[in-house]
């Protein structure tokens, strides 16, 4: 059974004033100073508290008490126990458009030379390697939760590359998959980076204006169409500027991670879900992806999660067979035979009829359509029956 979780102080001293204790929950990044009096006194049973402030005669009761405390952690530029998802003013606070140096000054910049100086991946450091893992479990738990608020096969992900620049053929494309698939209720997720990740962003923003909106903005970051040009950040931030996101713009999430630190984050997601491990990053994408996989023109990472997804298929560990298409015939049966190779493996498979590949977003908006996830049982071992079959044996 799982704890409830308590973010907001009017929520905590609500939960007490109810039932006058604290029972099964998590008490997560809360300044508690304002209530030590009252949850001096509180009965509480099986609670933890993740990263809360409060005095060393509190933290003592509480731990005397039977509740579990993990401290907060000082020196680190990023949160261990954040309750929200990151957005684009947080992280990209103290960036000037007209200055695009000023991005080394951000919230984004300052954790990504963080994880650089204290050993990337493999950090020596065993307490920077909990913070870490602290926090990408918060992200997780964070992204589940905003992922949730829709059925699961409302969610859609877009895999592809990060240098497709956003002059080309395919970017508008993408852009207007995403557009027409969120003005369908679709929740679109990419890996929150550059190239086609961006594109999906960018769809998603504009779903509420009208389609000559998508051009407009394709006119304002043609001056920087690569994530390298010097304008790249600051041409997003003019189409911000001129369609800024409001009561009607539709959410989207990307998921981009300070392992490809070097490519900042797309400023067109509503929300970002940003992890310093890459692994979880793209395991995490590709589970909550149950609505479809649509996976544009991309390179060694595109191909690298299209294989991940398929075997989240074949071996149904996620309790659902999910839609892939290919965008792109051409590319992806000749350039880059991932296509034919794909449906090889899975023919004998029931995702197998859930492959396809196309060329134009109709195509593409009517595959997924026409072939959605399909809920089967998980290949979970059964311990019940492997326990009476032993039995059995002796």
């Amino acid at each position: 059974m799982s704890k409830s979780e308590i973010h907001d102080l009017d929520v905590l001293k609500s939960y007490i004033q109810t039932g006058h204790m604290l029972d099964h929950v998590v008490v997560q990044g809360l300044n508690l100073t304002s209530m030590e009096d009252t949850l001096a006194d509180v009965r509480i049973h099986d609670v933890v508290f993740l990263g809360c402030k409060m005095s060393d005669a509190l933290t003592a009761s509480l731990v005397q008490r039977g509740a579990v405390i993990f401290p907060t952690l000082t020196g680190l530029p990023f949160n261990p126990y954040r309750a929200t998802l990151y957005k684009r003013d947080e992280l990209f606070d103290g960036f000037d458009p007209d200055y695009p140096e000023t991005y080394l000054l951000t919230q984004d910049a300052k954790i990504y030379r963080h994880w650089l100086e204290n050993g990337r991946s493999e950090t020596p450091d065993l307490m920077e390697a909990l913070a870490q893992r602290l926090h990408d479990v918060s992200i997780s738990d964070a992204l589940w939760a905003k992922a949730n608020e829709l059925p699961a096969k409302h969610r859609v992900a877009i895999m592809g590359g990060h240098s497709l620049p956003r002059t080309s053929h395919h970017y508008k494309v993408i852009a207007e998959i995403s557009r027409v698939l969120t003005r369908a209720g679709k929740l679109m997720f990419s890996g929150g980076g550059p190239g086609a990740m961006e594109a999906t962003h960018l769809g998603a923003l504009l779903a509420d204006r009208d389609d000559r909106a998508l051009d407009d903005a394709l006119e304002i970051l043609s001056k920087a169409p690569l994530y390298s040009d010097r304008f790249w950040l600051s041409a997003a931030f003019q189409v911000l500027e001129k369609f800024p996101p409001g009561p009607t713009t539709l959410p989207c999430i990307g998921i981009p991670t300070w392992h490809y630190g070097h490519e900042p984050p797309s400023a067109f997601a509503s929300h970002i879900a940003k992890y310093f491990s890459n692994a979880t990053r793209e395991e995490g994408l590709l589970t909550l992806a149950i609505g479809g996989l649509i996976v544009a023109p991309g390179s060694a990472g595109t191909i690298q999660e299209v294989f991940q997804d398929a075997a989240q298929n074949h071996y149904k560990t996620t309790g659902w067979i999910s839609p892939t298409i290919f965008l792109d015939e051409e590319y992806w049966t000749r350039e880059k035979p991932v296509y034919p190779l794909l449906k090889e493996l899975s023919q004998s498979e029931p995702y197998g009829a859930l492959v396809g590949v196309a060329d134009t977003p109709e195509q593409v908006l009517d595959f997924l359509v026409e072939h959605p996830a399909q809920k089967v049982d998980p290949h979970n071992f059964d311990f019940a029956a492997h326990q009476s079959a032993r039995k059995h044996e002796t």
